[in-house]
């Protein structure tokens, strides 16, 4: 049996997606727009760990401890803010706020996944961004990263995460993107209601 490809992540909220989305329209503007590879707004997301490949046997223990997570960590606020890039790859939107909260979150969600038993792949350190444009035919991203650099949106609460499978899409069909799927949402905590650890 394959295992379910599946990520946590904070999903905004849609006056913040469409604060984004004026802001990316305004990029497609710029020389070149047309040659990267824009993501689908309905599937913007601030992921905070990436599971991979989970066994269906794993995806029960995972659920239940991403709800033990959600239990001891705290609503937050973030707002839109900056982005950047990944060298010629990923041009992405950023966030400020209470970042060091949802580090913290991403830390929890990483730490459940492998008391779940799922092996994951996280040497990288924790940058929460959402992405907007893939490069490919030697587009270069950094005017694109630059008009990014004053962007600043309204904060907004967030108030929970989700558990999502990732659907590939089939090889050969140019202009599909990945589905995702929610499988579980997970409250925070009141911000006020005391401390705990995941």
């Amino acid at each position: 049996m394959t295992g379910m490809r599946l990520f946590a992540a904070v999903l905004p909220p849609k006056p913040m997606l469409d604060e984004l989305a004026v802001v990316v329209e305004e990029l497609h503007r710029l020389p070149g727009a047309g040659r990267l590879r824009w993501t689908d707004p309905g599937g913007w997301h601030l992921v905070l760990a990436f599971f991979g490949d989970v066994p269906p046997e794993r995806v029960p223990e995972l659920r239940e401890r991403l709800g033990r997570v959600a239990a001891h960590r705290a609503r937050h606020e973030l707002w839109l803010a900056g982005g950047g890039r990944f060298a010629q790859r990923v041009l992405w939107a950023g966030v400020d706020g209470e970042v060091a909260v949802l580090r913290g979150l991403a830390a929890a969600t990483s730490a459940a996944a492998r008391r779940s038993g799922i092996a994951l792949d996280d040497h990288r350190a924790y940058h929460p961004h959402l992405t907007i444009a893939r490069g490919r035919d030697r587009v270069d991203l950094a005017p694109y990263a630059a008009a990014l650099g004053d962007v600043a949106g309204t904060p907004w609460t967030v108030g929970e995460f989700t558990l999502l499978r990732s659907h590939l899409p089939a090889e050969g069909i140019p202009g599909q993107r990945p589905r995702y799927e929610t499988l579980a949402s997970y409250a925070l905590r009141p911000a006020d209601a005391g401390r705990g650890r995941a």
